[in-house]
């Protein structure tokens, strides 16, 4: 990794990745997929498979896990004239209003059909976004006649077999447009064979946003604008990770999601409870304040999501790992393989 005139270039995270190991499908059955084990301390790197998961982590461990649930956000409505728009609902706001991302020809007081339902543009916004106003609540909408919006490097239309495996078992909060894919990998029966080892699971809640494809467009790191994203963490949540810290137990944090909701919510030497709000951006001179361990699927060349990833497992052994995944053709993205960090 090189450090100019106190700058990360972002082409330090590039690697060559072919178009055949980007995952366009989950795997034949959940929790079959592939594990790359790291070791931090003696700078190993192993292959296995995800039920391993189950024999790699005791109970001097505990688990913590963005419980987020994505949204059919996707919709296709009509115009009046007949001209088709998509919209992508990033937020729902109430009852009636959710803030969108749409295709096609659309202005203020655009009028959108959809069957039995209908929606207006009630105002564009300079960052692209929409305020769209609904007949019925977008929840109802959604559920009627939305499709999981499959990220944009999977090059199919959504299944019936997305609506479950693009969410996690243990999914119950709708507000996201992404999965925290690491979860992806549990099934009820590795997380009922942890738990009988005395390995607790914690839920936390971090609504991923469209931000979290957003490439870095920026030469160097420290020009790039992080997106936001709500985060909630229960009292009883944060009080139990507190109490296993403070009694020594390894935290492992399912995903970045969790990554990032857990290092913004650190406050004196504790978890702190409630709501919040995060665009913290992990990068070369962070210090990581409370993950211990990380399970992580393989994210893109150039991203921020892997800059995170080289930084807890150090930035040479992250970059060997991406090497020896491209040789032994793990797949990569959200239904990917994935790794965990020791």
């Amino acid at each position: 990794m090189r450090i100019i005139s106190n700058k990360t270039p972002i082409s330090d995270y590039d690697f060559n990745l072919p178009e055949e190991l980007i995952a366009q499908n989950p795997a034949e059955t959940r929790g079959k997929s592939r594990l790359m084990n790291i070791s931090r301390a003696n700078g190993t790197i192993s292959d296995r498979v995800f039920t391993d998961i189950t024999d790699m982590i005791d109970d001097n461990c505990f688990l913590v896990v963005n419980s987020t649930r994505v949204m059919k956000a996707r919709l296709y409505a009509k115009k009046p004239t007949g001209g088709l728009v998509e919209l992508l609902v990033l937020e729902k706001l109430d009852n009636e209003h959710c803030m969108c991302l749409t295709k096609g020809n659309v202005k203020q007081g655009t009028e959108l059909n959809f069957p039995n339902a209908s929606a207006v543009i009630e105002e564009m916004r300079e960052d692209g976004t929409r305020l769209v106003r609904f007949s019925a609540d977008p929840s109802e909408i959604m559920h009627r006649f939305g499709h999981i919006p499959l990220p944009p490097y999977i090059h199919r239309e959504d299944t019936e077999t997305d609506a479950n495996r693009y969410q996690t078992v243990y999914s119950a909060d709708e507000a996201s447009v992404a999965a925290p894919t690491a979860g992806l990998h549990f099934t009820d029966e590795i997380l009922d064979k942890l738990r009988e080892k005395g390995v607790k699971i914690l839920e936390l809640t971090l609504n991923i946003g469209i931000g979290t494809f957003r490439p870095v467009k920026a030469d160097y790191l420290e020009d790039h604008d992080m997106h936001w994203e709500k985060y909630y963490i229960s009292p009883e949540t944060a009080k139990e990770i507190n109490h296993l810290r403070a009694n020594g137990k390894q935290l492992v944090a399912v995903g970045t999601t969790a990554v990032r909701a857990l290092e913004s919510a650190y406050d004196e030497g504790n978890i702190k409870a409630g709501y919040g709000e995060t665009n913290l951006f992990i990068k070369p001179g962070y210090k990581f304040k409370v993950i211990d361990r990380m399970i992580t699927n393989f994210h893109l060349p150039k991203s921020t999501l892997l800059v995170l990833v080289s930084m807890f497992a150090g930035y040479g052994l992250t970059m060997n790992a991406y090497k020896h995944a491209v040789k032994k053709k793990y797949k990569f993205f959200s239904y990917g393989d994935a790794m965990y960090i020791e």
